[in-house]
């Protein structure tokens, strides 16, 4: 049974305080890196250096993929360890983004294996995946660090509200099969902005935005080449009734709003040359375009799903 079903006294009264809800992203307090441990041995079970078994071949699988992205043999130099002590180890002491980086991959192999029946009682585990996933975004949240683990990534959450609002029923939406292209793009414009690339962040936020016309535009049969642009797949999407009847009269606002939002930010801060002077995105850009692109999409593709 996951440890968050049980709320201890402390954790009761800094709720009774009404502590605010504000977020940082540049520290993983020890605790926090303590509780992801304590919920790998709840799902992944535990390695025997007596009796290999099978949670010692998901840990040896995860300390050998981070090797490999880091360039290095192991991950410290403590000797006659376990491939699950050195990961114990590393996430103990390790940078921020590290932190993070141990934390995705490792729950990446939990989402994929924790369904499967077989590895669930191979492994000992004591949770499924649901609860996994939960009690991680749970305490994220209760130590005020502004990520969430979301459709196989680690996300950056700058406000909770939006997130549950927008971000996440996007990410929802977009795992239909047809969105495949679009998710992916949605998926990377979130990996640069948690790295800080906010440029990069707003190309990906273009591109899922045309893939998820280009998708319902295939998926609807609606005439479009492959190379058309954010205007001319609003375009096609307008003439084709896309959007619903009620909003018709405010479709010129609708679509400017489209066109100048997401399009129009990107071009002019990111797309182009950028001459003899540096442009710098900030930040509180690239957050507004993720939230926007979130909600534009989740209009789009509810959109076409309301369409007979």
């Amino acid at each position: 049974m996951p440890s968050t079903k049980y709320e201890i006294f402390s954790k009761r009264q800094k709720l009774a305080r009404g502590e605010p809800d504000v977020f940082q992203y540049e520290f993983i307090p020890p605790a926090l890196r303590v509780q992801v441990i304590h919920i790998w041995g709840d799902a992944l079970g535990h390695s025997d250096p007596r009796y290999p078994n099978r949670s010692a071949q998901i840990y040896e699988a995860i300390h050998s993929h981070l090797c490999r992205e880091y360039g290095c043999f192991q991950l410290n130099d403590e000797p006659y360890q376990t491939s699950e002590n050195r990961l114990r180890l590393f996430l103990g002491k390790c940078t921020t983004e590290e932190a993070l980086d141990v934390i995705e991959l490792s729950f990446r192999w939990i989402a994929r294996l924790l369904p499967d029946q077989n590895e669930y009682y191979s492994l000992g585990s004591s949770v499924t995946v649901d609860d996994a996933i939960a009690e991680l975004n749970e305490r994220f949240r209760w130590h005020r660090v502004g990520y969430q683990f979301e459709s196989g990534i680690i996300v950056r959450v700058d406000s909770q509200f939006l997130h549950s609002q927008a971000v996440k029923p996007a990410l929802q939406l977009l795992t239909d099969r047809q969105y495949a292209g679009a998710n992916q793009e949605f998926l990377r414009a979130f990996e640069h902005y948690r790295k800080g690339d906010a440029k990069e962040c707003l190309n990906e936020c273009l591109k899922a935005f045309e893939s998820t016309m280009k998708a319902i535009c295939t998926r609807r049969k609606w005439a479009f080449n492959s190379t058309d642009a954010a205007k001319a797949l609003i375009e096609v999407c307008v003439r084709e009734g896309l959007f619903p009847k009620a909003i018709l009269s405010h479709v010129s606002g609708f679509r400017s709003a489209l066109e100048s939002g997401i399009p129009t930010v990107r071009n002019k801060m990111s797309a182009h040359g950028q001459g003899t002077a540096v442009v710098d995105v900030p930040q509180y850009y690239a957050s507004y375009m993720l939230h926007l692109t979130a909600t534009t999409i989740q209009l789009l593709v509810e959109a076409e799903k309301a369409m007979k």
